[in-house]
């Protein structure tokens, strides 16, 4: 059995620039909790856990020390009620996802309206939007362009993990929308190449394997993309979901994994293949 694991695999950089910075405060501080989880990985997440990083849902559960930012940031407002508590801030939000934060802001001030490409329950995509003081809205689809109203202005931004295909089909929708269209390409180059790898890998195996947490919308999108080269696609979140009978008569795999999985989970998944093909 052959495995073709994709080179761009496991953390990406805002990822692994989170996840150490949390680390590090741990070591730092006698009291410290996330807002939110950190990532999503619920097994780094434990991990935290167990170094005494804590994960609050809201501000108001933080009873006092330090507080890490998750790396897919928070809301405007919650940032507000961070630094009103005076808690001592671990800014651990993606770079990318700051700098789509910010052009938010910007396009807001300068009077267009935000388009905002993302998926609306997504804690990213919650704090992007929530730096656009004036109208913005989120769209998910190109079809959903269709309700919009005419704009002289139109701004659009895009979540960091979207498909670039998805985003071009929407600013060409918004075209004949706006009199004036401004576009920050906010997708981060990673998620692009690790989208590009994942198709070319699924299309040339018997069998796809997409590693990463299920509550993960980086690795969900990644599992529908290899879906669509090779139905035989399955999204696992440990090795322990494997299934040998998957494997039967199956003489190529490929793997990939999600921005947040860490490399030791997709080391036991290669064990786990290997122990599976000395046995069928």
């Amino acid at each position: 059995m052959e495995i073709v694991l994709a080179k761009s695999a496991g953390f990406c950089f805002g990822v692994k620039r989170a996840t150490q910075m949390a680390f590090d405060a741990s070591s730092q501080h006698e009291q410290i909790h996330s807002l939110g989880p950190l990532i999503h990985s619920p097994q780094v997440v434990e991990q935290l856990e167990q170094q005494g990083v804590k994960v609050c849902k809201q501000v108001a559960e933080i009873p006092g020390g330090a507080v890490v930012v998750r790396s897919h940031g928070v809301t405007a407002n919650e940032m507000h009620d961070i630094e009103a508590q005076h808690l001592e801030i671990i800014d651990a939000t993606c770079p990318f996802v700051k700098k789509a934060q910010d052009f938010a802001a910007k396009l807001s001030d300068d009077g267009y309206l935000v388009v905002l490409v993302g998926e609306a329950d997504h804690p990213e995509v919650q704090g992007i939007f929530s730096y656009a003081k004036g109208e913005a809205v989120v769209i998910t689809s190109a079809e959903e362009v269709q309700s919009l109203p005419n704009n002289s202005k139109i701004g659009i931004i895009a979540q960091t993990t979207q498909p670039l295909e998805n985003l071009q089909e929407i600013v060409s929708s918004c075209l004949s929308k706006a009199k004036e269209l401004r576009v920050y390409n906010t997708i981060c180059d990673a998620t692009t190449l690790r989208q590009r790898e994942a198709r070319q890998i699924a299309a040339g195996v018997d069998l796809m394997l997409v590693v990463g947490g299920f509550n993960s919308a980086n690795t969900s999108r990644l599992a529908r993309l290899c879906e669509e080269q090779q139905p035989c696609t399955h999204h696992i979140e440990t090795a322990a979901q494997l299934q040998d009978d998957w494997f039967t008569e199956k003489e190529r795999i490929g793997i990939t994994a999600g921005a947040s999985t860490p490399g030791w989970i997709i080391d036991e998944v290669l064990q786990r293949l290997g122990n599976i093909s000395q046995n069928i």
